[in-house]
């Protein structure tokens, strides 16, 4: 129903900001992530998520598009309601929560306050398939901005290896030596693997 707001910024504070669009003021609830990205200027705009239930109208504002998809992704997990989806917003960052999921890392997920492992198992268990659609992200991850480290690691997976394994040789292999071609990166990390 209330896809943005834009106005003028009257109050801000950590899980919320007051906007005020054509004399109608508006409490949007906020994530660290969005708070700290919101500036200071008095004109403001919110990409929101109006939740509606029995006994109140709830507005969410996200600085970002994309923050607000993964809200609504985890809002569509059983268990995880939108104070849960707020707090892991609030703890990482949604390309963080993003790759996590993508790559069905549950310490990550289970890292954030109030999130126990049969819970972090079934964020990415309901929501990796749609992840990786959306985002149309491929097996790998797109965490890291190191292509040759990416091709070693597919290989490695390629070749029958855990790719949680195979990333922990590959980082102290690059710790090692960064500049290693990707040839170089799967010799050294299959002697130690």
């Amino acid at each position: 129903m209330i896809t943005h707001l834009k106005g003028k910024l009257v109050e801000k504070n950590p899980t919320y900001v007051v906007i005020e669009c054509g004399g109608v003021g508006y409490f949007v609830n906020i994530s660290l992530n969005t708070f700290s990205k919101i500036g200071d200027s008095e004109s403001i705009s919110l990409f929101t998520h109006l939740q509606v239930k029995e006994d109140s109208h709830t507005l969410f504002g996200f600085a970002e598009r994309s923050e607000r998809e993964i809200f609504r992704l985890l809002l569509s997990v059983s268990g995880i309601g939108s104070s849960t989806a707020r707090t892991m917003l609030s703890s990482l960052e949604p390309a963080q929560i993003r790759d996590a999921i993508a790559n069905g890392d549950v310490p990550t997920i289970q890292s954030i306050k109030g999130i126990g492992a049969k819970t972090a198992q079934r964020v990415i268990l309901d929501l990796r398939d749609k992840i990786l659609k959306v985002y149309d992200i491929g097996e790998v991850s797109a965490l890291a901005n190191n292509t040759n480290k990416e091709e070693a690691l597919s290989a490695l997976e390629v070749l029958g290896f855990v790719r949680r394994q195979a990333e922990k040789v590959v980082d102290k292999v690059l710790t090692q030596d960064p500049s290693l071609s990707v040839e170089n990166i799967i010799k050294l990390a299959l002697k130690n693997l």
